[in-house]
């Protein structure tokens, strides 16, 4: 079963490079693993503090190798100094 996630940060003001460039370097290193089928992250033109992050997984397993990944765990130590706000969805696929 496909799992699709949307996950938006809201960076601090003054902090939108910083975790900008920190999110940047998940895209690359995720879309190479096994079960990725989608990773891309988008910045708001209009709000640029807010960051929309959508993946998706292959499967349950995939997504809980994305979540071991070193990447992952790099991403996970250093983003709440940058971030004002974070909130997620998940959706699974009917099909």
């Amino acid at each position: 079963m496909t799992i699709t996630k949307k996950v938006v940060f809201i960076a601090k003001d003054d902090s939108i490079e910083e975790l900008k460039a920190l999110l940047g370097t998940m895209v690359q290193a995720s879309r190479v693993e096994d079960g990725c089928l989608l990773y891309n992250i988008y910045q708001m033109k209009d709000k640029p503090t807010t960051f929309v992050v959508v993946e998706a997984w292959a499967n349950d397993e995939a997504l809980e190798g994305h979540k071991h990944s070193a990447h992952y765990l790099h991403y996970k130590s250093q983003y709440e100094p940058f971030t004002a706000d974070k909130y997620s969805d998940d959706l699974v696929s009917l099909g």
